[in-house]
């Protein structure tokens, strides 16, 4: 549950006018799978997948069944942006947010795992506050990070995603500023989260190769 799955549907009006934008429409796609004794989990599944048949986001919201690795690979190598929103601190990692600069994708992420050391501003875009625990502890606590990180999502959304995406060139008619982000994301993320340079950096500090 930390994944924090349903925190893009915290208000099912701002989604249906992000997403259905005449100007701006975005395009979401989710996947995953529960654990059969994941009770809380599969009932998040069913609520997700409910809410994606509402008319105003039916089409535009898509939920795959069934997923596998097949399934990730696909969405890894095929999205323009990977979004992550794992409530804060309790992301180990991200590695699939790792294998989308492959393909020239940008992740869009809270500030948890493996993100903040690979965000420099201008390789994605960070959600929510950069502060792990800046909310405190507690369920009360939680649900104040919840409405703030799900305002800024919409905001990040809205304001900064699709707006650079569909920014387009008078001249060929490209989106200039994404590509260059795009690129910059592939540039600063691949190099440094690999298994090359993993195993490379394991050989030279564990064993002085």
């Amino acid at each position: 549950m930390y994944k924090r799955a349903n925190l893009l549907f915290s208000d099912l009006k701002r989604l249906e006018r992000i997403v259905s934008s005449e100007q701006r429409p975005v395009q979401i796609v989710l996947a995953g799978k529960a654990h059969p004794q994941d009770g809380a989990g599969m009932e998040l599944a069913r609520r997700i997948f409910r809410w994606a048949q509402r008319p105003q986001l039916q089409g535009r919201v898509v939920v795959l069944e069934e997923y596998d690795m097949h399934i990730g690979r696909i969405l890894t190598s095929g999205c323009d942006v990977w979004l992550n929103t794992p409530r804060r601190p309790y992301e180990a990692c991200g590695t699939s947010g790792m294998k989308v600069p492959l393909h020239g994708g940008v992740n869009c992420s809270i500030a948890d795992g493996w993100w903040p050391e690979a965000f420099d501003g201008r390789n994605g875009w960070i959600i929510g506050s950069k502060t792990p625990g800046s909310w405190g502890t507690g369920a009360r606590a939680e649900r104040a990070e919840d409405r703030a990180d799900a305002a800024d999502l919409y905001d990040t959304l809205e304001h900064e995603v699709a707006v650079e995406f569909y920014d387009r060139s008078k001249r060929d008619g490209l989106p200039r500023k994404w590509i260059k982000r795009a690129l910059h994301s592939t540039a600063t993320v691949v190099p440094q989260f690999n298994s090359h340079r993993m195993v490379k950096e394991y050989a030279r500090r564990g064993y002085g190769a």
